[in-house]
């Protein structure tokens, strides 16, 4: 079979000693992914505690996060297709590819605590904030320059702390998008900033950051969380998916300021 040698390298990676925790890890990204993909993002901040309790390699677990988020993120845009706008999207994923190697190089040389309570601290405060009070809608037409900073921003904490649509998922909802129109603009900027960073961390780091069959196999379960998260979406109606985004938007910042 064409497959065949594939199939080969991916159990020759997956060691028997490796495999509880592989399957360990596949099963707190199959809830994480159910749970974010219902709103679209927030699976790092979700599965990240958990998983860097199996994996304390800080760089090897931003890999397989991004690993399994690409496959929620390629199910989600697939879904999306015939939604998505990428004259919309442009602007965020230019912002985000030039920022990208400024995060990369803050991950490799930054210690995690001098940032992450800061950010965890910020979502939470804003979460919380949103759902207290009545929507804030920008009024206005089109906001080129903004569009490209709010890419370049996730471009930056994307590779740092794996949030790479956090503060475009803010900006979708602050311009008052529907929840398909928010989920075809970030869900591609995910999508196109995941492959993006997976490969500078590979580049960048060549003897730690080779990617394995058993990483790249984490995009399984992330898709299959996928599949059901996404039915759950398509049943909310516009309010419920704000509200779930700022609730999903404080899990990641107490998720992240606990790391």
């Amino acid at each position: 079979m064409p497959w065949q040698p594939e199939l080969q390298q991916l159990a020759a990676s997956l060691q028997v000693a490796d495999l509880p925790r592989w399957l360990t890890v596949s099963a707190i990204i199959l809830l994480a992914a159910t749970v974010s993909s219902t709103v679209g993002f927030a699976f790092s901040a979700i599965a990240g505690a958990m998983i860097l309790h199996y994996v304390p390699n800080g760089v090897e677990a931003v890999q397989t996060m991004m690993s399994a988020s690409i496959g929620i993120q390629a199910y989600s845009v697939a879904g999306l297709w015939r939604s998505i706008q990428w004259s919309r999207c442009a602007p965020f994923i230019l912002g985000g590819l030039a920022a990208l190697p400024v995060g990369v190089v803050l991950l490799l040389h930054l210690e995690p605590r001098a940032y992450a309570l800061a950010i965890g601290a910020a979502l939470v405060a804003y979460g919380s904030y949103m759902l207290l009070r009545r929507p804030i809608v920008l009024q206005g037409g089109e906001r080129r320059a903004a569009d490209v900073l709010v890419g370049a921003l996730g471009g930056i904490t994307g590779p740092l702390a794996a949030l790479p649509g956090t503060w475009l998922t803010i900006w979708c909802g602050l311009r008052g998008w529907d929840k398909v129109t928010q989920r075809a603009v970030y869900q591609p900027y995910i999508l196109v900033m995941q492959l993006a960073g997976l490969g500078a961390l590979v580049l960048a780091r060549p003897q730690h950051g080779a990617l394995d069959g058993a990483q790249l196999a984490y995009a399984l379960p992330g898709l299959a969380g996928a599949v059901i998260g996404l039915r759950f979406f398509r049943w909310m109606t516009d309010t419920q998916f704000q509200r779930a985004i700022y609730l999903a938007l404080i899990v990641s910042g107490v998720a992240l300021a606990a790391k």
